[in-house]
């Protein structure tokens, strides 16, 4: 339940607090004193956009404030709390909606608060969701077309009716996935052949070729050996010569070994007479075996050295055939080996593709059977729903001067399914005794319409088949339009019985209907000096002569005249006792 609203600079309202309470509130004031800004009030505080120009002139921002009391088991409590708000111990919650003006340039932003918590907007459209129905004037010509129809019924059926109607959608996306996928295979079946055949081209070659890992880098340094084989001979020639002399020589004294060996004799001679002389002694005898252990590696090194113009051969020709490769699959051996892997995985999911058109296949028949079946259900409940509906509106028409008025709910096959099911739905009015049915707008005058929605969504709001609105809150924007006289006291007299479980607004300009509320709020707007100065709006709750003066205004226009204030007490004092 909404307790109160504070209102500053938004429209032609500087700053209004607004009282609201249990049972049946209704608004009232004379065109353009600000019943709609009051609305627009309460749509920022449900999550509602925001508009920069509804920002009073001359204000920076406007803000809107409401206290909600919520039980303990409400699902709006419990997203308040899960969003982070701090809710009182007796469930009140504290909702703020700020707008800023903005310039041309630079839009004004507008900011939601939750139980002290900066929250986005949508968190408030949720908890609204759970809280608030606002019915309007919008909502009754949307309740003229087909989808809103089926919407209406559908809400009615209950939850367990919503619950299949949602499975039906998701698996109705689902089996539109599926042949989707489908479709893709079968229209790009010669692109998938195409694709296939290239991949086996290439993996023959590659199997033809058969690279081995690093391959090319080995060969790549025998080819280099191969190329300067006379060149390494003379160098490795050379540095054993350098190492144990020429043995056709017949001086080898300047040979490295040589003169390593009398180093170490020299050094081991004089060793006894110093420790650290034959350390070096021992070190040079090390280093003696270092070199003629290398100088036996140069010699076995020229000695398997041979030039071998056949096997280079073989090597640049391997290297040509892994350069083929490289040129198409890779930039190396490793990167075509891992082209092959990956080729290979995607010729078995290319080669696969029948087989997964006969799974996909089989997988759309089994949803388009369980399509059927949710369909079949879903009619089966809408229809007996719609019997329902139509017996529902039908009493709630003759408790609003309707009695020989009643409203048909048709269920058709529709022209084709969708996600909703296969079903057509249309509400038909029969205005009066005799009359032929015809479609909600086309059948009735606006005052007729105007109860016939009424009906329609006092039976939505007790859907439940008890009589008693289900809690919360609920709006209702000038729904008795176009209604006079007797069906207007009807009008009033079924606002307040549905107002006993429940806390209902109701912006009116009938008399008739203003005189069942619990709570009565008059709408004034006061003109300072000038045509142009901005109109200065203010929400007050009226009682006693007070009330009485306004329902006499809303009579005659006139709330100083005599007869209109015994028309308006006499109104009053009727209503009461109803």
């Amino acid at each position: 339940m909404i307790d109160e609203i504070r209102i500053d600079d938004l429209g032609v309202i500087g700053r209004a607090h607004v009282r609201l309470g249990p049972g049946l509130t209704v608004l009232t004031g004379e065109t353009g004193a600000g019943k709609t800004m009051v609305l627009t009030a309460l749509g920022l505080l449900l999550g509602g956009r925001a508009d920069p120009a509804t920002v009073r002139t001359g204000a920076r921002s406007a803000a809107v404030e409401g206290r909600v009391l919520l039980p303990a088991d409400s699902p709006a409590l419990a997203r308040a709390r899960e969003a982070g708000a701090d809710v009182d111990d007796d469930g009140t919650l504290v909702v703020l909606r700020t707008v800023g003006a903005g310039t041309a340039d630079s839009p004004g932003r507008s900011r939601a608060f939750l139980g002290g918590r900066s929250v986005p907007q949508a968190v408030l459209a949720d908890i609204a969701e759970e809280l608030v129905t606002v019915h309007g004037q919008a909502d009754q010509m949307r309740l003229r077309s087909a989808a809103r129809q089926r919407a209406a019924l559908d809400e009615f059926a209950g939850p367990e009716h919503a619950a299949v109607i949602a499975e039906h959608a998701a698996t109705w996306a689902e089996r539109g996935r599926v042949q989707a996928e489908l479709d893709d295979l079968v229209t790009r079946a010669q692109e998938r052949a195409r694709e296939a055949e290239l991949l086996r081209l290439g993996l023959a070659e590659v199997e033809r070729v058969a690279p081995q890992p690093a391959e090319d880098l080995e060969l790549t340094a025998e080819a280099e050996r191969l190329g300067h084989a006379e060149d390494l001979r003379a160098a490795a020639a050379g540095a054993h010569t350098a190492l144990v002399g020429d043995e056709d020589a017949a001086d080898v004294g300047a040979a490295a070994v040589v003169l390593v060996e009398e180093a170490r004799r020299s050094l081991e001679q004089a060793g006894h007479h110093d420790r650290a002389l034959a350390d070096l002694a021992a070190r040079a005898a090390e280093a003696g075996y270092l070199l003629a252990d290398l100088a036996t590696e140069l010699s076995a090194y020229v000695q398997d050295l041979q030039a071998d113009p056949a096997r280079l051969d073989a090597v640049q020709r391997r290297r040509a055939e892994l350069t083929g490769l490289t040129r198409s699959y890779g930039e190396d051996v490793a990167a075509v080996l891992e082209w092959a892997q990956d080729a290979s995985r995607r010729l078995l999911d290319l080669d696969g593709g029948q087989e997964r058109v006969a799974a996909l296949t089989a997988e759309r028949d089994a949803l388009d059977t369980r399509l059927r079946d949710l369909a079949a259900t879903i009619t089966a409940t809408r229809t007996q729903a719609a019997g329902r509906l139509a017996q529902a509106v039908t009493d709630e028409l003759v408790s609003l001067a309707m009695a020989g008025a009643h409203l048909e709910v048709a269920v058709r096959p529709a022209d084709e399914p969708g996600p909703q099911g296969a079903d057509q739905v249309e509400m038909l009015l029969v205005p009066h005794a005799g009359a032929p049915a015809r479609p909600l707008g086309k059948g009735a005058s606006g005052g007729e319409l105007s109860r016939v929605m009424l009906a329609l969504e006092v039976a939505l709001a007790t859907a439940d088949g008890s009589g008693a609105a289900t809690p919360g809150t609920f709006v209702f924007d000038e729904v008795d339009a176009g209604v006079g006289g007797r069906a207007a006291t009807q009008v009033g007299e079924r606002l307040a019985r549905l107002a006993r479980g429940t806390q209902v607004l109701v912006v009116t300009h009938l008399a008739q209907v203003a005189a069942f509320a619990d709570r009565h709020l008059v709408v004034t707007k006061s003109v300072a000096d000038g045509v142009d100065v901005v109109t200065e709006s203010d929400v007050r709750e009226v009682e006693g002569d007070a009330r009485v003066r306004e329902l006499a205004r809303m009579l005659s226009g006139q709330d100083d005249s005599a007869t209109a204030r015994a028309h308006a007490a006499e109104l009053l004092a009727q209503s009461v006792g109803r």
